[in-house]
């Protein structure tokens, strides 16, 4: 079989410097990156075969990032790596695109083979969180993580710069909007989540995933 093409994702060089060397006999490593908008820029010009991305990555999480990837690249293969074992991330996961999941604790072997099982058109979850995610399905009501589901793609974008600690002069020139427009922006997501200040969006963030607690 042909070597896929990955792109790696992940704001732990560390991380990333593992991926590599476990990877390097299986696939052909086009790039790494340090961020989800970054991620995203890059998968545009590379277009690889294959993404590992985490959860929690600074100026757009995983979730949303893969929401963008998919759109920009529908075939592209998504596996997340990540710390975040609770079935709701995983099903948003799922929900955003993702053929398959996997824990920062699994084997190092068990990523070469869910990048195999991937590749060949199927869908691979880490035994870790296999009966979880089985109960999950059977179970009703089960919570969501993402952000309030009428927030829109550019307030959750938003959210997560704000409490990221980014002004909102800074905030515009990243996603090339107005200042006027990321102020009304934030001024509707207080609205909307009835929150007062920026203090309770940090907490809101950090609650639902999209930054990781300090």
């Amino acid at each position: 079989m042909k070597k896929p093409r990955i792109l790696l994702a992940d704001d732990h060089t560390l991380v990333l410097e593992g991926f590599k060397k476990l990877l390097e006999d299986h696939c052909d490593l086009a790039g790494t990156v340090e961020d989800g908008r970054a991620l995203v820029e890059a998968a545009e010009q590379i277009r690889p075969d294959l993404i590992l991305l985490d959860i929690a990555m600074p100026r757009l999480n995983g979730i949303d990032a893969a929401k963008k990837l998919k759109r920009l690249l529908p075939e592209v293969k998504l596996i997340f790596v990540t710390m975040h074992a609770d079935t709701a991330y995983i099903s948003e996961a799922f929900k955003a695109g993702a053929s398959g999941y996997l824990l920062k604790r699994s084997a190092g072997k068990e990523l070469v083979q869910a990048i195999q099982c991937v590749m060949g058109g199927n869908y691979y979850v880490t035994p870790l969180v296999t009966k979880d995610v089985i109960s999950s399905f059977l179970t009703p009501g089960q919570p969501r993580i993402a952000v309030a589901d009428d927030l829109t793609m550019r307030q959750r974008e938003i959210l997560q710069l704000v409490a990221e600690g980014f002004s909102a002069k800074e905030i515009a020139a990243q996603l090339k909007v107005s200042h006027r427009t990321v102020e009304f922006h934030k001024a509707k997501i207080m609205e909307l989540l009835d929150l007062h200040t920026t203090a309770d969006l940090v907490k809101y963030a950090v609650a639902h995933g999209l930054v990781a607690s300090s």
